[in-house]
């Protein structure tokens, strides 16, 4: 029997009212710089607090969240713009435009791991302990910061008639859908898969507390690598705008190496019972998460 979602309440259907939250004379204050601010802030609140519950000083938190948003944004422009170069090599003025939209998950990913391994090096602490901390706080703010394409009116998947699609205006659309009204809002996909991450991030960590189940280092950060890439891979099918390596989604190439890179590293912890490579030398202990490590 066919479903008839017409009869439903049109709340439903999501319509972005611009991307300009407030102006003020030349000053604008943009949706998707206000989430960018916001996950930041929420995210280094949060990870201050599991620092705390883990014996770790918050203050190191503080530090690492400068060098991660130094590292993370122009990493995810550039990353963007690299492979969207055949559009940005003719309009040069709109590479530092960041404002408009146009940054990639995965290079702010790149950005800020390369960032916090310097940080860890040049303070001496476990890289893994630190990313253990941070994994809730980046899949929240990833969740909070797909919000940002609903305001832009981008990343949104084909056409649907679904009763929770996404009204795209016709200057947003891309050429050959451009007599289609409503698409698939897969930046509620992802920031409703990016929440339930969270969920089972905190889950693990504060059970990992009380002993049960008594996590190894690292394996956190492993969870969410792997849980995200899962969540992202499919929702990247539907999406009309993805970055593209020949006829390949780039967004799903880095997922299924991300799965098989955290499936790695979690066998390499739990079946092998090796420390994960390090930028200090393994603490003394079994290296499990704790009240204690």
């Amino acid at each position: 029997m066919a479903l008839d979602f017409s009869a439903l309440p049109l709340g439903f259907q999501f319509t972005s009212p611009g991307p300009i939250l407030v102006k003020i004379g030349p000053i604008l204050i943009r949706w998707y710089g206000l989430l960018i601010a916001s996950a930041v802030l929420i995210g280094v609140t949060i990870s201050q607090y599991l620092a705390k519950r883990r014996h770790v000083n918050p203050e190191l938190i503080s530090d690492l969240s400068i060098w991660l948003v130094i590292g993370a944004i122009p990493a995810a422009r550039l990353y963007y713009v690299l492979f969207q170069w055949s559009e940005y090599s003719q309009h040069p003025e709109r590479i530092i435009a960041i404002w408009q939209g146009g940054i990639a998950i995965h290079g702010a990913i790149i950005g800020g791991v390369t960032a916090a391994l310097i940080f860890a090096k040049l303070k001496k602490i476990s890289f893994w302990q630190l990313a253990d901390l941070v994994a809730p706080s980046l899949i929240l703010g990833q969740a909070i910061g797909r919000w940002g394409n609903f305001f832009n009116s981008e990343a949104f998947g084909g056409p649907t008639s679904l009763p929770w699609k996404l009204y795209i205006p016709a200057e947003r659309r891309p050429p050959s859908l451009v007599n289609f009204e409503y698409f698939h809002p897969t930046f509620l996909y992802e920031s409703l898969w990016d929440l339930m991450v969270f969920a089972l991030l905190l889950t693990l960590f504060f059970r990992a507390l009380s002993g049960k189940p008594r996590l190894k280092v690292g394996t956190l950060f492993l969870v969410y690598w792997v849980a995200y890439s899962l969540g992202r891979f499919w929702i990247e099918g539907l999406r009309t705008d993805s970055l593209m390596l020949g006829p390949l989604r780039i967004a799903q190439i880095v997922s299924l190496t991300g799965i098989t890179l955290g499936l790695a590293g979690l066998t390499w912890l739990y079946f092998l019972k090796r420390p994960l490579p390090d930028v200090v030398s393994p603490s003394k202990g079994d290296g499990m998460m704790g009240t204690g490590n």
